[in-house]
């Protein structure tokens, strides 16, 4: 599929190219159009497909095309949105599953998060090829997460189906609700400003609000050092879903504390376990915070995540791996066994970013943050 803009692919930069062929050819987007949550190295298989990680690839696959010029790319992310608007979708509950059912015996699950992430999946393909039915879909999902979860306050992580009963929270940041759950509901606002909905633009105040008043204590919910870089992802999603309201002083001001706080978490975490997907988020944080005016940037702490970056990614491997990056990395232990799209399309568009950023060109837009 790359091969139709070999011209192009030579003049990007090494790293982008062998991420946006890994991600477009690799095997992790299945010959239904879904992406896998990863592919397990040391076992030689994908898991299961997810619809959460399909929006992601999607949105990642549109802002790739973009980033390169190469329109070949929008391939894989048409067949993304394929999936997700075909098997992935259920009309009848209008809902967007967890999974695709894989036997009676799976409890099947609906989150808010992953919602909001489909969503924003599909904005990013309308508005890279003008297709309405994306935004049709995009729009009857956002509907219905107010409906089906609420939509004031924190709404509950998930819901059971086909009842649509929530959950009682769980153990572990992502079966609660909390503040990062504003990284979803930035799809609400990206609706409002593609239709002038006032509910969608009302409906993201009310997650606003409740994330403000969240946040401080987030970080401080766990003890164990390693659950705390969990928490250090989803504390980001937090981070960036106040970009839509950056311009206010209570968001700016959260958003600056917020990148120093994860920057020293990180530091002093990252010897004993580091994500790529939390340098890569700090990183396009600290770019968008940058140019909004919020924060000067910090070039040399830039260069040094950049660089931590890098070493993600897979290089001359095989071509399952070859220009993935891998979820994370312990000392002594190397690299995670986990090639992940999602911490593949952090990186890649962190990696873009700074690069762009280093060349006096970074025109950024929070609409394609993935």
């Amino acid at each position: 599929m790359l091969q139709e803009s070999a011209s192009v692919l030579p003049a990007l930069p090494p790293r982008l190219a062998k991420g946006a062929r890994w991600l477009a050819e690799s095997g992790i987007q299945e010959s239904s159009g879904g992406v896998a949550r990863y592919h397990r190295v040391d076992l030689g298989r994908n898991a299961r497909v997810s619809t959460e990680i399909t929006g992601y690839f999607a949105g990642a696959m549109t802002y790739l095309a973009s980033a390169t010029g190469d329109r070949a790319l929008l391939a894989p992310a048409i067949r993304a949105g394929r999936f997700l608007a075909g098997a992935a979708w259920d009309p009848a509950l209008e809902i967007f599953p967890f999974e695709l059912p894989d036997g009676e015996a799976t409890p099947r699950l609906a989150y808010f998060f992953d919602s909001g992430i489909v969503i924003r999946g599909l904005l990013s393909l309308w508005r890279a090829t003008g297709d309405a039915e994306f935004r049709g879909l995009a729009e009857q999902a956002a509907l219905g997460m107010a409906r089906d979860f609420g939509c004031e306050g924190e709404p509950p992580a998930i819901l059971a189906l086909p009842a649509k009963q929530p959950l009682a929270p769980g153990a572990g940041w992502s079966r609660k609700p909390g503040c990062y759950q504003l990284k979803s509901a930035m799809a609400w606002y990206e609706l409002y400003q593609g239709t002038g909905v006032e509910d969608f633009r009302r409906w993201y105040e009310a997650s606003l609000e409740a994330a403000l008043r969240s946040h401080d204590g987030f970080l401080l919910l766990e003890a164990d050092r390693e659950k705390v870089m969990d928490r250090l992802h989803a504390y980001c999603y937090f981070l960036e879903g106040l970009l839509p309201a950056v311009d206010r002083p209570e968001c700016a001001a959260a958003l600056a504390e917020g990148i120093e706080r994860t920057s020293r978490y990180l530091g002093e975490i990252a010897p004993v376990f580091e994500r790529s997907d939390v340098v890569a988020q700090l990183l396009r944080l600290r770019l968008l915070a940058h140019q909004y005016g919020v924060v000067p940037l910090d070039a040399a702490a830039a260069a040094q995540e950049a660089a931590s970056i890098a070493r993600f990614q897979w290089d001359d491997a095989p071509p399952r791996l070859d220009g993935g990056f891998s979820f994370g990395r312990k000392p002594g232990q190397g690299m995670a066994p986990f090639a992940n799209p999602v911490s593949t399309a952090f990186s890649l568009q962190a990696l873009e970013m700074w690069r762009q950023w280093q060349t006096g060109s970074a025109t950024f837009a929070w609409q394609t943050l993935i």
